[in-house]
C-alpha cells in the first residue's frame, strides 16, 4: 500500500465518524433538553462550548504536535471524541457537560485539522478535498437517520451515541497506523534544505499568509458559514419541531435530508472543481444558500420546506471544502496556517449557536433562526469579494 493511501484511508475514515459524531448533538438535543432539564440557553451553551473546544484545538495542536510529533497528538487528542461522548450519556450536572462540550469540541477540531492539512498537503485540490468532506456529509446524514431508527425502535437517545463511541475510538486507532511523522532521512534533508535556503526566501516563511488580506476574506466567509453550519447540526431538529406542521420523525428525517443533500452536491463540487474556478464556485453556492435559507424561514408549507432544505443542502455542500482549497494555497505546509484559518471559522461556530438559544427563550426558536440571514447575506457579501479579487 502507498504512503498516501495509508494517510487517506484513515482520514477519510475517521471524517465519516467525525460526521456522525457532529450531527448527534443536534439529533438528540431535544431528548437531551427535556431529561436533563435545561432551557434553549443552557443548551445553546452546550453548542456553543463544543464549538470553543473546536477553536481551542487550532491553538492546543500546534504546540502539542512539536511536542509529541502529528501521530501521537491525533491518536489522543481524537480519543477525547469517546471519552466526552460517554460522559454526556450519563448526564452529570451542567457545568460537567459544558467540559464534556470543550474536550468532544477539541476532538472533532483535531481531527478537522489533521485530515484538512494531510489532503491539502498530498493533494490539494478541491476534488479531494470535497471528496473529504463529501465523506464528513455521508456519516452526518447517518445521525439524524439512525437517531429516528433508534427512538422508533424503542431505544433511547444513548444507542446512536454508544455507536459513535465506537465508531471514534476506531478512529483514533486508525491515526496510530498513519505514516504522519516524517522519519529521519526526511528530517535530515529537511534540515540540509533550510540550511542552504536563501535569505529571501526565508523571509517567506510559514506565517506569510497573516499579511495576506485574501486569506482573511476566505477566513470570515468561513466565519459565517460555521456559524450557519452549526446551527443547522444543533438547532434545527429543535427548529422543525418547534414549527409545529411536522412529527418528531419527519424533524429528524428532514435534517438527513440536508445532509443527503450536502454529500451529493459535493460530489457535484468536486466535479465542476475541474471546470469552474474556486473563487466561482463558491459565490455560486452562496447565492444558491441564501435563496434557499430565505425560502426556509419565509413558508409553513411543509412542501415548500422540504424544497428549501433539499436546495439549501445542495449549495451549502462545496463552501467549505473549496474555502479550504481556495485559502490552502495561502497556508501550504503550515499547520499554524491551517490551524488560524480553522480557528477564525471555528469563532462563528462559537458565537451563532448561543446567540440563537439566548434568542429562542424570549421570542422562540421558529423566530430565533431567522437571525442566520446576517450570516448568510455576509457570506454573498464576502464571496463577491473574494471573485472579485482574484478575477483581477
Amino acid at each position: 500500500m502507498t504512503k498516501k493511501a495509508k494517510l487517506f484511508i484513515p482520514c477519510y475514515y475517521s471524517f465519516l465518524a467525525n460526521g456522525m459524531m457532529a450531527l448527534v448533538i443536534g439529533a438528540v438535543m431535544p431528548y437531551l433538553i427535556e431529561e436533563a432539564g435545561i432551557n434553549y440557553s443552557v443548551a445553546g451553551g452546550l453548542l456553543s462550548t463544543f464549538a470553543i473546544g473546536n477553536f481551542l484545538a487550532s491553538f492546543v495542536n500546534p504546540p502539542v504536535v512539536k511536542l509529541l510529533g502529528r501521530k501521537i497528538t491525533s491518536v489522543i487528542l481524537s480519543a477525547l471524541i469517546p471519552i466526552s461522548l460517554l460522559m454526556i450519556t450519563l448526564l452529570p450536572p451542567v457545568p460537567v457537560l459544558y467540559i464534556a462540550c470543550i474536550l468532544l469540541g477539541i476532538g472533532r477540531g483535531t481531527v478537522s485539522i489533521t485530515n484538512n492539512m494531510v489532503v491539502n498537503d498530498y493533494d490539494g485540490t478541491p476534488a479531494a478535498l470535497n471528496l473529504l468532506h463529501t465523506v464528513f456529509a455521508i456519516g452526518a446524514f447517518l445521525a439524524p437517520f439512525l437517531t429516528g431508527v433508534f427512538i422508533n425502535n424503542g431505544f433511547n437517545w444513548r444507542f446512536i451515541i454508544y455507536t459513535i463511541i465506537v465508531l471514534s475510538a476506531i478512529s483514533s486507532i486508525g491515526y496510530g497506523w498513519m505514516p504522519l511523522d516524517e522519519d529521519k532521512k526526511d528530517k535530515a534533508e529537511k534540515k540540509e534544505k533550510v540550511k542552504n535556503t536563501t535569505a529571501k526566501t526565508e523571509a517567506h516563511d510559514s506565517k506569510a499568509f497573516l499579511k495576506n488580506i485574501d486569506f482573511y476574506i476566505i477566513g470570515f466567509l468561513l466565519f459565517f458559514y460555521l456559524g450557519a453550519e452549526n446551527c443547522v447540526n444543533g438547532w434545527f431538529v429543535t427548529y422543525f419541531k418547534s414549527t409545529g406542521i411536522m412529527s418528531d420523525t419527519y424533524a429528524t428525517n428532514l435534517v438527513s435530508i440536508t445532509w443527503l443533500v450536502i454529500m451529493l452536491g459535493r460530489l457535484v463540487t468536486a466535479y465542476l472543481s475541474s471546470k469552474v474556478n474556486k473563487q466561482k464556485l463558491i459565490l455560486i453556492n452562496c447565492i444558491g444558500t441564501t435563496i434557499f435559507f430565505l425560502l426556509l424561514i419565509s413558508t409553513t408549507n411543509l412542501a415548500l420546506i422540504t424544497l428549501a432544505v433539499a436546495g439549501m443542502g445542495f449549495f451549502f455542500a462545496g463552501i467549505y471544502p473549496t474555502c479550504i482549497s481556495n485559502g490552502g494555497m495561502y497556508i501550504k505546509g503550515s499547520t499554524t496556517g491551517m490551524s488560524v484559518l480553522l480557528a477564525i471559522a471555528a469563532l462563528g461556530g462559537i458565537i451563532a449557536p448561543q446567540v440563537i438559544g439566548v434568542v429562542a427563550d424570549q421570542i422562540g426558536m421558529v423566530g430565533a433562526v431567522t437571525i442566520l440571514t446576517i450570516n448568510v447575506v455576509c457570506m454573498v457579501i464576502l464571496a463577491i469579494i473574494n471573485y472579485m479579487r482574484n478575477k483581477k
